[in-house]
């Protein structure tokens, strides 16, 4: 049965060979020791590398947003409207890719998949410094979301395999502060490139596309070189450490569940799922807008004196927002507690945009996007792991983490639209939009809190004893991580 807490005290029961070495000493420590030495190996060797290809990711998806206020619609002829629909199409495939590139991943081995899909988009974002019209615009751009969609689903069922279900949140925060870190190399890059200039026939933000493309095939090499398929070829590991490492899995997980569609059914009428889907859908749209558009809220702002040096002013609020997010994963896996952190999260964010929708004074919005930004990135690791933790078995647990990723990600269609140029240079009704989604994502989240106390305390008071020893989260054992 799943359990909401580690069990490295029974390890000592399970290690290889049945017992301890007696030249440990008391087994209890040796294998809390032994849990600790596998955490810390699987955590350097692992995440650095996933943090890595979500870098990539990030800045391929929104650097076209440093391009615009380089020159980009300018000089491929195409109109705001046209730029939106750009961006529209790469959401569209990449919602459609995500449940087929994780059944794919079931087939090849995610050592395989993973890096594939890096070094493809990578070549799709260098195609992106070569077109010439909206159809190649708009063609690139549909490519390049189907190949980046399998990514986030992929890299968190690849963690499964190694992570417990309550270790999940700080793992994510962890390589999820890449997203955030994306817009501060995303903008220093963006800076440095553009000043090749026009080169080889081609505009300087095209080398934005074509150099950053490079980087990603490369990092897609590299990771192909450095992760593991599995616990088992993880030759990082000793193998008293992968005997440990599986333990620790089979404690939480239901590796011999067999398929049951009632199990689907759970998931997707799940009303945890749709609380946090649609919560996050709000939560992503303010994300991806701002991603893509703080470049140009900022150029417009008359904060900087040209685009170029828009470019390096976008650096701050992410670096600010990445060490909020870490900290925030970290306070969420030790004290166990997913929602409340969101309610106290969001409001900063909240905060930013109703007082950036209602200000003229260029340096208080500039302040302002600190605060947007680090609200909405410190908010993400808990939301991702939140509706993960409290489903059980395996395939309840597969849909509503599908489900959710599909309602959440629709988010870039609200992004794509709601930053118009006639708005600028205040973007008063785009920021208001942001302000009432996050307003929304609060109280879904807060009503999620409610629904989970109140089925631990239905399960406390005995209204869920059919289901004892059924072993998934309807067993009066299981309790709902808040």
């Amino acid at each position: 049965m799943a359990s909401n807490k580690p069990h490295d005290e029974k390890l000592e029961h399970h290690t290889p060979g049945g017992h301890l070495d007696e030249e440990y000493g008391d087994p209890s420590v040796r294998a809390h020791d032994l849990t600790r030495q596998t955490l810390l190996k699987m955590d350097f060797r692992i995440l650095p590398v996933l943090a890595l290809l979500f870098l990539c990711s990030f800045i391929d998806r929104t650097n076209v947003g440093n391009a615009k206020i380089l020159g980009l619609e300018r000089d491929i002829h195409i109109n705001d409207h046209q730029y939106s629909i750009g961006l529209c199409v790469f959401y569209a495939t990449y919602i459609a890719s995500e449940l087929p590139s994780n059944l794919v991943l079931k087939k090849m081995s995610p050592k395989i998949w993973l890096p594939l899909l890096t070094a493809v988009w990578g070549c799709l974002t260098m195609c992106l410094g070569f077109v010439r019209g909206f159809g190649s615009f708009v063609a690139v751009r549909a490519l390049l979301g189907a190949a980046e969609g399998g990514l986030l689903p992929g890299m968190v069922l690849y963690l499964s395999h190694f992570y417990q279900r309550t270790e999940l949140a700080l793992r994510i925060g962890i390589f999820y502060t890449a997203a955030s870190l994306s817009g501060a190399f995303g903008g220093l890059l963006a800076r440095g490139l553009n000043t090749i200039g026009y080169t080889g026939g081609l505009e300087g933000w095209r080398w934005i596309f074509i150099v950053e493309g490079l980087l990603t095939v490369a990092i897609g090499v590299l990771s192909w070189l450095v992760l593991p398929n599995s616990i088992e070829s993880a030759r990082f590991l000793t193998p008293e450490q992968k005997a440990v490492a599986r333990h620790r899995l089979e404690e939480t997980s239901s590796v011999h569940e067999r398929f049951d569609w009632a199990e689907v059914r759970r998931g997707i009428f799940n009303v945890q799922v749709w609380l946090s889907a649609i919560a996050y859908f709000a939560i992503l749209s303010g994300l991806y807008s701002f991603g893509l558009f703080l470049p140009t809220i900022i150029n417009n702002l008359n904060f900087a004196t040209d685009p170029n040096e828009a470019q390096l002013w976008t650096v701050i609020p992410y670096a600010v927002a990445a060490v909020f997010t870490v900290l925030v994963a970290i306070l969420s896996d030790k004290l166990a507690i997913r929602g409340p952190l969101m309610l106290c999260t969001l409001p900063i964010a909240i905060i930013g945009y109703g007082v950036i929708s209602n200000n003229t004074n260029a340096k208080v919005q500039y302040g302002m996007t600190f605060m947007m930004a680090t609200g909405m990135f410190a908010s993400v690791p808990c939301i991702l792991s939140w509706n993960s933790n409290n489903s059980a078995g395996h395939y309840k647990r597969a849909t509503t983490s599908a489900l959710q990723l599909a309602i959440a990600n629709c988010g870039g269609f609200v992004a794509s639209f709601i930053y118009p140029k006639r708005q600028a240079p205040q973007f008063k009704e785009s920021h208001s939009i942001i302000l009432g989604l996050l307003c929304a994502a609060w109280a879904l989240i807060a009503a999620n809190v409610v629904w989970c106390w109140k089925i631990n305390r239905d399960k406390a008071s005995g209204k869920h004893a059919a289901w004892e020893g059924r072993g998934d989260d309807r067993d009066p054992n299981f309790k709902m991580v808040l």
